[in-house]
């Protein structure tokens, strides 16, 4: 599996309020960048097409109230993954870092770590803007 980390991010909201944001996919569609398209969600799944790259489809498998939301492949997509949104509470804030376990093959591998990303750090600066 390849490991591709974002940025650690501090949001000015409590771990509370960004889990509960980040538990519902629903939400996910404003945390997303203009090349993202094709959005479908539930509170528990989505689905999507990151342009020139892929279609992913997604659901969350596993929820520990205030610090991760662990998110695995659904339906569509070209690899298997884990999606990890990890929260640590920092007094009135969190920091945020997403994380990306992908298997990808060594082709995929070096034509996908950088705009994966580069994706997952815009996500994570968007969530700072949003939440």
């Amino acid at each position: 599996m390849t490991r591709i980390e974002s940025q650690s991010t501090r949001v000015q909201k409590s771990a509370a309020e960004v889990y509960t944001f980040l538990s519902n996919f629903n939400n996910f569609e404003k945390l997303m960048p203009e090349q993202v398209t094709n959005w479908k969600s539930t509170e528990d799944e989505c689905s999507f097409t990151i342009s020139g790259m892929a279609s992913l489809g997604m659901k969350i498998r596993e929820k520990n109230p205030n610090s991760l939301i662990r998110v695995e492949k659904h339906g569509k997509a070209p690899f298997d993954f884990l999606f990890d949104c990890n929260i640590r509470e920092q007094g009135n804030e969190c920091d945020v870092q997403l994380s990306f376990d992908a298997d990808l093959n060594p082709m995929l591998k070096m034509m996908a770590v950088k705009p994966l990303e580069n994706f997952l750090n815009m996500l994570v600066h968007k969530l700072k803007e949003v939440c």
